[in-house]
């Protein structure tokens, strides 16, 4: 009895030892923090203009902003995705090698998995598929797309996009859109078709959907443009202006405040029966 006790004894610290008693293996050594990169890339757009906001993933941001520290790009880990990190962010992009819209302090999904090697896993990863896709006659990538397709699917009507994105690289931005729709995720909505209330119902299927939206007027620009929704499609990893502003990212702010996103930053004059909470596409649809 006793010897069996002794090599029964002997068996179990042998399994220890090698690593196979449950919990104990590679698996539990290697256990990392999961970072949700759909609520970094919102926080990234919101935050900048008016300060860290509740609910756009802190903890996940904090996990990202250490991570660039320990990188050679210095950031307080306090969870605000602002200016700051945003430089820092552009700068570790820069150090991979990219440039351009592919450096503009948005993580992006291979970017933010290098930067994470070692220290975090991600989770609700943002994708914006090919930058060359249409929706009607106009480009958008295929988040946006599928954005609209799906605001498109809430009312009884056909969306009709009147200006797309990556204006920039196509040299049809319109002057009055003052650069945001140079890279990914901006687009405007004609109107001219609908009555009141259903341009209204558009602006709410829009936003339910994960765009920041807007009716705008002709009298908010002198008459400079006519009856249209503009939006931004919020956490879009594209969003980038040629001219190094902030602009587009800033109307995400203003939406997040109930503010207009235009350069007065007014009060939202949309009609709180056509309002939702702040989400975005990967929230909304599950992803």
């Amino acid at each position: 009895m006793m010897f069996r006790k002794l090599a029964l004894t002997t068996a179990v610290a042998m399994a220890v030892i090698g690593g196979t008693v449950s919990g104990a293996g590679p698996a539990a050594a290697t256990h990392l923090p999961v970072v949700n990169m759909a609520a970094v890339d919102a926080a990234s757009q919101a935050e900048g203009l008016y300060g860290n906001k509740a609910g756009l993933g802190d903890t996940s941001t904090k996990l990202v902003q250490r991570a660039l520290t320990a990188k050679g790009f210095p950031v307080t880990a306090d969870g605000w995705y602002n200016r700051t990190t945003t430089a820092a962010y552009a700068a570790y992009q820069r150090s991979l090698g990219y440039s351009g819209i592919n450096a503009n302090g948005i993580p992006g999904p291979s970017s933010l998995a290098k930067l994470g090697t070692g220290r975090f896993t991600l989770s609700h990863k943002v994708y914006i598929g090919s930058r060359t896709d249409l929706y009607g006659t106009k480009r958008v990538n295929t988040r946006t797309k599928r954005m609209l397709a799906a605001a498109d699917s809430r009312v009884p009507w056909t969306i009709t996009v009147s200006q797309g994105s990556y204006c920039a690289f196509e040299a049809t931005c319109v002057a009055a859109s003052g650069g945001t729709h140079d890279g990914g995720g901006a687009i405007d909505v004609s109107v001219a078709k609908l009555t009141t209330t259903a341009r209204w119902e558009t602006v709410k299927a829009l936003r339910t959907v994960g765009f920041a939206a807007w009716l705008r007027t002709p009298d908010q620009c002198g008459g400079c443009w006519p009856y249209h929704i503009h939006a931004i499609a919020i956490g879009d990893t594209d969003m980038w202006q040629r001219d190094g502003k902030f602009t587009n990212r800033d109307q995400v702010a203003d939406y997040f405040v109930g503010k207009n996103g235009l350069a007065g930053h007014a009060y939202d004059n949309t009609p709180s029966l056509y309002r939702v909470p702040f989400t975005w596409w990967e929230r909304y649809a599950g992803l």
